[in-house]
C-alpha cells in the first residue's frame, strides 16, 4: 500500500500557484496551500473540503514561516516554492531599498522555508523540493531587473541542496516560467506601454510574438510538469531548471 503523501504550496492564490494546487486536490492528493489572501484559497476549499488545508499567512514573514512549519503534517511529501516577482523595472530605475525588499520577496523566505523543511524529508528519506522561478533565472528579460539579478541565486542555492543531500532521498528542481497568461505578466504590459506609449493590448501582442511559439503560456500546462515533479515518478531527476517559456531561452 502507498504511503499517503501530502504537497505544500506556497503562493497557491493566484497564477500558477492556483493551478499547481488545483491540480494537486484533483488528483487526489492532500495539499497545504498558503498565501497572503484568502478568498482564492477558500475556493480550492470548497471544491476539495477533505483535501485541501488552508494555512493563509505572509511567507515574507520569519514568524510566520515558523508557524507554518509547526502545522504541517507529518505525511509532507514536497513542496512547491512559489511567490509573485518584484515590481518591473529597469536597473537605473531602482533604489537600493528596492534591493533590500526584492531580496526578501525572492530570497530570503525560500531558504529559511527549505532549511526548515529539510530535517522533516531527510528523516523521511524522501522529499520532492520545485522551485518556480523565472526564464530569467538564465537570461536577462526586459524590465525585469531585480527578478534577472536575483534569482541566479536560487540556481545556487539549489544546486548546492543537491551536492549536500546526496543519496538522501531527496529532489531539488526549479522550473522557469515565461510569459504565462496570468495576473502576474500584465505588469510587464503595463511598464512595457507606458515605455513606448502603446496600449497594454498592443504591448502584449508584441511581447507574444516575441515567443519562438508565437503564443502564451497556460497555468494548467505548467502545473502538469511541476505535478510529475513532485511526484514518486520524478526519483531520477534533480538539480535541473526546466524552461517554459515557448522557446524564447533558446
Amino acid at each position: 500500500m502507498q504511503t499517503p503523501r501530502s504537497i505544500l504550496v506556497t503562493g497557491a492564490s493566484s497564477g500558477l500557484g492556483y493551478a499547481v494546487a488545483s491540480g494537486l486536490l484533483e488528483k487526489g492528493c492532500a495539499t497545504i496551500v498558503t498565501a497572503r489572501s484568502t478568498q482564492k484559497l477558500e475556493s480550492l476549499k470548497e471544491k476539495h473540503p477533505s483535501l485541501c488545508t488552508i494555512l493563509p499567512g505572509d511567507l515574507t514573514q520569519p514568524e510566520f514561516i515558523e508557524q507554518l512549519i509547526d502545522q504541517l503534517p507529518t505525511t509532507l511529501s514536497g513542496v512547491f516554492i512559489n511567490a509573485g516577482g518584484p515590481p518591473a523595472a529597469r536597473l537605473s530605475e531602482l533604489s537600493l531599498e528596492q534591493w533590500d525588499e526584492a531580496y526578501r520577496l525572492l530570497i530570503r523566505w525560500k531558504i529559511q522555508l527549505t532549511q526548515l523543511l529539510l530535517p522533516l524529508f531527510i528523516k523521511k528519506k524522501y522529499g520532492r523540493i520545485v522551485f518556480s522561478e523565472s526564464t530569467s533565472v538564465t537570461r536577462p528579460v526586459e524590465n525585469l531587473g531585480l527578478s534577472s539579478s536575483l534569482r541566479m541565486a536560487i540556481i545556487g542555492y539549489m544546486k548546492t541542496l543537491v551536492l549536500e543531500n546526496q543519496g538522501s532521498g531527496l529532489t531539488f528542481n526549479m522550473l522557469a516560467p515565461g510569459f504565462h497568461e496570468t495576473q502576474a505578466v500584465e505588469r510587464l504590459f503595463k511598464k512595457k506601454s507606458e515605455q513606448q506609449n502603446i496600449s497594454p493590448e498592443e504591448a502584449k501582442k508584441q511581447m507574444q510574438q516575441s515567443v519562438p511559439t508565437r503564443s502564451m503560456g497556460q497555468a494548467e500546462d505548467f502545473a502538469s510538469l511541476a505535478l510529475w515533479l513532485l511526484s514518486p515518478q520524478s526519483n531520477f531527476i534533480t538539480g535541473q531548471i526546466i524552461h517554459l517559456d515557448g522557446g524564447t531561452s533558446v
